[in-house]
């Protein structure tokens, strides 16, 4: 038997929505850190390294997934991916971190894409990753629109902005830690109206014809 739209909602005894704020935050905080870091010549696991010392210092207790950094052509791959070889971040490149940090109990989720250089599709490319991700958010604070209407509307909005929009990547829950317990599966699939404070919104977009592309992801809130 399916799990029932508000079974794949539930939470845990310690969960509080100004908590998974605060660890959105804080998470926010940390990825921004970690952009600031990156330089041309530096490698994937570099970056890894270094991301991992800024996280400690910011207190987070757990990962509930691993940090993730991707530079130029393994910003085409999912998070079940792994990269291919340790990539050099070229002059002009694209990258994007993605992390899943718990602080104070609660599960973190952040991703964003950051160019270096002044590679012009790049940049547009990085850029519409957070367009797409508002333009979708917009929709659903319209309300009344279920999580797979949502990734419909996602599709379209990524053609029309001239991206392909990678629908293997289809958002999930979050929660006090460890939201995995209730089961709540892929935002893309939800039948319902999600609720506010416990899904994530992914997008992972990528160029026409060249070998790249972006990630963005926040909390629906």
């Amino acid at each position: 038997m399916s799990a029932t739209p508000a079974s794949r909602e539930a939470v845990g005894p310690r969960y509080d929505l100004d908590a998974i704020r605060r660890a959105q935050a804080r998470s926010w905080l940390a990825l921004e850190r970690i952009a600031a870091i990156v330089r041309p010549g530096m490698r994937e696991s570099e970056v890894h390294e270094a991301g991992r010392a800024v996280l400690a210092e910011l207190g987070m207790e757990m990962s509930w997934h691993p940090l993730l950094i991707r530079f130029g052509a393994n910003t085409l791959k999912i998070f079940s991916d792994r990269s291919q070889g340790d990539a050099v971040l070229a002059g002009d490149d694209i990258f994007f971190i993605d992390m899943g940090p718990v602080f104070d109990s609660h599960e973190g989720d952040v991703g964003a894409t950051f160019t270096v250089g002044d590679d012009p599709e790049m940049k547009a490319c990085a850029a519409a990753s957070k367009q797409l991700f508002e333009r979708v958010r917009t929709i659903w604070h319209a309300g009344a629109v279920t999580g797979s209407a949502l990734y419909d509307r996602a599709a379209q909005e990524a053609l029309a902005m001239g991206w392909e929009l990678n629908l293997d990547i289809r958002g999930h829950r979050v929660s006090d830690y460890p939201h995995s317990v209730h089961k709540g599966g892929n935002l893309g699939d939800f039948e319902a109206v999600p609720g506010k404070g416990l899904w994530i919104l992914e997008i992972q977009i990528r160029h026409p014809t060249r070998p790249f592309g972006a990630f963005y992801e926040d909390l629906l809130v």
